[in-house]
């Protein structure tokens, strides 16, 4: 097997479908036409400009250049986490929750992989660091964000509930048990869902762009497998630390429950 590369025709033979998606849209006056325009050329500058800068940090193998990327990368996860709340925490507390389990998943993930899996030479070498540290922060960044939205919703429906456990003597994780736990769960069902679908409905992007670049598909599926169990594990891990500081921050030592802590519109809607 060999690698077969695209060129620019190649990409825009790519794009017919699409073009008539657009084409339908417009007929059927869906008006969708021009937000399927900006996603795909948003997508195609975003990837082109991407690829420049990896180009050039692989090729200068800098462990800083890897770490200010790096840094960047979850600067941008954690603004998608906070600002796409329903029901967002105050002050600073939103982007602790946001940036600390993140940064956390990525972190431990990222170190197994290139040290204890791949055993990369030296270990902050770009071309694995990154890709791999991505995969694992787009993943925790869903399950953050879908974790954090489901416990203050919860937490904001059934709060007189809440409050009864509490006035009954229960501790702020007993009253805060079904939040918490719906949050987990709602946090872990795409990558759960995504890991027992995998090679029945389709084969994941990464397995395929290997196979599609000449990569032995037995190989491919090995790095697959690695990244979808290393994925699973750190959004686990962020999903968790997610839900346990949420609970904290709505409650406080005393057990009492804290909406307060919530913006002035997430506190109006309780």
């Amino acid at each position: 097997m060999t690698y077969i590369p695209l060129s620019l025709t190649d990409l825009f033979i790519a794009t017919l479908l699409l073009l008539v998606s657009g084409a339908l849209s417009l007929a059927l006056r869906l008006g969708l036409e021009k937000t399927i325009a900006i996603s795909a050329v948003r997508m195609v500058v975003q990837l082109a400009l991407v690829a420049l800068v990896l180009k050039f940090v692989f090729e200068v193998g800098s462990p800083w250049w890897t770490a200010l990327i790096a840094l960047l990368m979850l600067a941008a996860a954690t603004f998608e986490i906070v600002t796409n709340q329903d029901r967002k925490f105050r002050g600073w507390h939103a982007w602790v929750l946001g940036a600390g389990p993140t940064f956390m998943a990525g972190l431990v993930g990222t170190m197994i992989a290139a040290m204890a899996v791949i055993n990369a030479d030296p270990w902050y070498t770009p071309q694995y660091i990154l890709p791999i540290l991505g995969m694992l922060l787009g993943n925790a960044m869903s399950g953050v964000s879908l974790v954090l939205d489901t416990i203050t919703d919860h937490v904001s429906r059934e709060r007189p509930a809440i409050e009864a456990r509490l006035s009954l003597g229960a501790t702020r994780f007993e009253a805060m048990n079904g939040a918490l736990v719906r949050g987990v769960k709602t946090g872990l069902m795409p990558i759960l869902t995504s890991m027992a679908s995998t090679g029945i409905v389709a084969l994941p992007g990464m397995m395929t762009g290997q196979i599609l670049a000449g990569i032995n598909p037995v190989d491919a599926a090995k790095y697959q497998i690695m990244i979808l169990l290393l994925i699973a594990g750190a959004t686990g891990l962020a999903v968790f630390a997610a839900g346990v500081g949420a609970v904290l921050r709505l409650t406080d030592e005393r057990d009492r429950l804290r909406l307060d802590r919530l913006d002035t519109v997430a506190t109006e809607r309780t």
